[in-house]
């Protein structure tokens, strides 16, 4: 059962080694997400699934120990998603997963690796899942449900950004539905609005370029009968994208 939730944004620029120069413009984000992830700890699971968009090659589990790097975005840093698993880290060692040990963390889940490890997170295994932009809303709805039947007591970080068209410098240049639905969904994850992320309009989130609209409905689906309350911890739009954090518990 659902017990707790962590809602982050995923830009690299999260990680001070890529932010560089501008990684203070983000300092707020990162102490609310350290705040998110201390409801996670203090929730105590049984096992940690981190749910983050990805291309096509990043889809699908990712078992503990499966290594992440930002090398392509000209940093020398890797990471590590939980502990590394004995004798090889992209090995799945319970057999719950069929990631390949060839491939690699997609961005969305190497910046949550980079954040568990920031935070010193131990409290509890860890799994990532990959989601790709197309996946329908019931799928993500089952998904989640599943998800949330794997354990008595699971926790769910959920990785993703909300529109990318705020301004006009933003990457997907400026729309003007992009402010309400960014505010719908800021007020769906801070009052834990299942209903609500489970309408999300998929196409008008796809046209804004809205990363998190796929984790989001994933975390619906296992929240769905948990009973918790939600925060909102940050809500900003810099480099014109939406970035929200909150938590559940």
């Amino acid at each position: 059962m659902l017990v707790a939730a962590a809602v982050c944004p995923c830009p690299p620029l999260l990680v001070p080694d890529v932010a560089a120069g501008a990684a203070p413009e983000l300092d707020a984000a990162r102490a609310a997400v350290t705040d998110a992830l201390g409801v996670l700890a203090a929730s105590r699971p049984d096992l940690l699934v981190v749910v983050g968009p990805a291309g096509k090659s990043g889809r699908g589990p990712h078992p503990e120990g499966t290594r992440g790097s930002f090398s392509g975005f000209g940093v020398d840093l890797d990471v590590c998603l939980g502990r590394p698993a004995a004798g090889d880290a992209n090995r799945d060692t319970d057999g719950a997963g069929s990631g390949s040990p060839e491939r690699g963390l997609p961005p969305s889940l190497a910046v949550a690796a980079w954040l568990l490890e920031r935070t010193g997170w131990s409290d509890a295994p860890v799994e990532g899942l990959g989601v790709g932009e197309p996946l329908e809303a019931e799928r993500c709805v089952e998904t989640g449900a599943r998800i949330g039947g794997r354990a008595g007591r699971v926790a769910l970080l959920v990785m993703g950004d909300a529109s990318a068209c705020r301004t006009l410098k933003a990457p997907g240049y400026l729309d003007e539905r992009a402010e309400a639905f960014d505010a719908e969904v800021a007020r769906a994850l801070g009052a834990a609005d299942v209903a609500a992320l489970k309408a999300l309009d998929i196409d008008l989130a796809y046209e804004l370029k809205a990363a998190g609209r796929a984790p989001w409905q994933v975390l619906a689906g296992a929240a769905e009968g948990a009973g918790l309350g939600g925060a909102l911890l940050y809500d900003d739009a810099p480099y014109g994208v939406g970035y929200l954090v909150a938590a559940w518990s």
